[in-house]
């Protein structure tokens, strides 16, 4: 929790402007009690108090206190304005650097977080630190110090009386200790309940139309309750626990002022306390006391929340990312080669290897494609050349560099990657297409557009390249997605492409114009397609076949057919014996 305490730093004379209000408002409360008792002095006819001060008149009385409240009234809006400003200029500054960290993550770091608890921690949990930052600010200062002040004068008043104090607030600190011991683990337990209704919401709503068409309300709805439940008894034992420190506050300010009465009528009796002005000062003095810790409670029960909640952002802030840059870096010329040297990847805490020995080349200019059957680890090769993760052993080259020696924005600006899902974002579609942030042109924007084959869809619009798309492109069908980002893709104009089975989304039609459009207009990039259809890549200059992560044939379409079996069983099963025969 104190590491936070830095992001204060830049907010130092706000945090400086905070404890000076504090500190006003707790010195002009704390001054009301003196003045009570010169008002009964006052009333009761006394031109001087025991200690032989001179009475002040009700006619200055009444607007020094008046004019007291209206200081200790400004002073803690004042001192709320101005922590309230440093807390949430803190949690802005967190939710940056958590969100710049989240960003130099590797595939490998977020799937060890997972999205929920990322997004849980840079929402929920910073505002649990920001809340318990601005409480601390707030009375973390003032009420110590209100206290301790405050003791000190009830002691000069009446040591007896006192000393019930003193007994009163050690059962509260012991009472205040037992309740954080019950609770700090729950609220670890609440904060994981908080990342798993984050991961089911996601869940929920990006596979309702699954859900849905399988009937299986009744499932997600079970496996929310289940999670639903743990929160509820979860939440339940803490307000439970949390319950009892407002009737334990009342009981003890309520204990304390019977016995202080009993006590005071005892001394009374005995005349060794005698002056009920000063009894009446007393009083005020030991609400101040009570107050005091009644508050400092209410911080107390955010701390082991936030406390909870800055380790959960710790954990994400010390995690050493896996993919970072070198010191120095090269930047080759840009040639639009890659090459694979013998390379081979296992995913973490995987316990064999995905692909094994792979190694070809794809020179400038030509299209060379992977197919394989599912899982054979075609995607696994192309998510190693914009370095989504490290080779475990060999080497990838890009322009003959290894793309551990580029920069990693150098590398990815050299490649336009277009994802098996297309993912779109909440925009126009104008910004889609210019998502590199490269500000193109509109005729860059509509020229990527027709290639990609979007155009015709895009221009039926009433507001055309500024049609709005909802998140996650929910508003478009899937294959119109798959061609704006083939567009996002073109409009980068890189000089190569990797294209992650992105034609399977389209029709057959689509695809071929795509691809025939593809092959006039970019001639010069090196295309690297994954595909599941022999109908895509056939035209290809080199296609890779993967059988179980290893390479089992390679060359061009009529020579596999003859040399390599698993690539003319691929052939087999979406060809017709005609259709390969004519081929061969």
């Amino acid at each position: 929790m104190f590491k936070f305490l830095k992001y204060l730093k830049p907010y130092w004379f706000l945090v400086l402007l905070t404890i000076i209000f504090v500190i006003l408002e707790a010195q002009f409360e704390l001054k009301l009690p003196e003045y009570i008792s010169q008002v009964m002095y006052s009333v009761m006819g006394y031109e001087t108090d025991p200690a032989g001060n001179k009475v002040m008149a009700l006619s200055l009385l009444i607007p020094i206190m008046i004019l007291i409240s209206v200081g200790a009234c400004v002073s803690a809006i004042l001192s709320a304005f101005f922590s309230a400003k440093a807390g949430a200029g803190m949690a802005r500054d967190m939710r940056k650097k958590v969100f710049d960290k989240v960003q130099g993550f590797s595939m490998e770091e977020i799937e060890h977080f997972s999205t929920g608890s990322l997004i849980t921690r840079s929402t929920n949990d910073i505002n649990q630190v920001q809340m318990t930052v601005i409480m601390a600010l707030k009375f973390l200062i003032k009420c110590p110090a209100m206290a301790i002040t405050a003791i000190i004068k009830v002691v000069r008043i009446s040591p007896t009386i006192s000393g019930v104090i003193g007994i009163g607030v050690l059962v509260l600190i012991g009472s205040i200790i037992i309740i954080f011991a019950i609770v700090i683990p729950r609220f670890k337990v609440l904060q994981k309940c908080t990342d798993n209704f984050n991961k089911m919401g996601r869940e929920e709503l990006t596979g309702i139309r699954v859900i849905r068409a399988y009937n299986a309300e009744d499932y997600e709805k079970n496996k929310y309750e289940e999670v639903n439940d743990k929160n509820y008894n979860n939440m339940k034992a803490i307000d439970y626990t949390m319950g009892i420190v407002n009737p334990l506050l009342t009981i003890l300010m309520n204990g304390l002022i019977v016995v202080i009465m009993l006590v005071a009528a005892a001394l009374i009796k005995d005349m060794k306390f005698t002056d009920a002005a000063k009894l009446s000062e007393f009083f005020g003095y030991t609400m101040h006391i009570v107050m005091s810790f009644m508050f400092l409670t209410v911080v107390f029960i955010l701390i082991p929340r936030g406390a909870v909640s800055a380790k959960r952002i710790n954990e994400v802030l010390d995690t050493k990312t896996k993919i970072v840059d070198k010191d120095e870096t090269i930047n080759p010329e840009k040639l639009g080669t890659i090459e694979f040297d013998d390379v081979s990847f296992m995913y973490p805490d995987g316990s064999d290897y995905v692909i094994s020995n792979i190694s070809f080349k794809a020179n400038k200019g030509e299209t060379v494609a992977l197919i394989g059957s599912t899982g054979c680890g075609k995607s696994t090769v192309v998510n190693l050349i914009p370095r989504f993760y490290d080779v475990s052993s060999g080497k990838v080259l890009v322009d003959g560099v290894d793309v551990r020696d580029f920069s990693q924005y150098e590398l990815r600006d050299r490649i336009g990657f277009i994802p098996q899902k297309g993912v779109l974002f909440s925009g126009s579609i104008k910004e889609n297409i210019d998502f590199a942030g490269k500000n193109v042109s509109d005729e860059v924007i509509e020229k990527s557009a027709k290639i990609a084959q979007a155009s015709e869809f895009i221009e039926a619009k009433d507001e055309k390249y500024n049609y709005r798309i909802s998140q996650g492109g929910q508003n478009v069908s899937g294959g119109q997605k798959q061609r704006l980002a083939i567009a996002r893709a073109l409009a980068k104009e890189s000089e190569i492409y990797i294209f992650d089975d992105t034609f399977s989304a389209l029709d057959f039609k689509t695809d071929k114009k795509l691809r025939k459009a593809l092959k006039s207009e970019m001639k010069g990039a090196t295309c690297l397609i994954v595909a599941q259809r022999i109908g895509t890549i056939m035209d290809a200059d080199k296609i890779i076949v993967l059988d179980e992560g290893k390479i089992v044939g390679m060359g061009k379409h009529k020579e596999l057919l003859k040399s390599c079996d698993v690539y003319k069983e691929i052939a087999l099963s979406q060809l017709s014996e005609e259709e390969i025969n004519n081929a061969a």
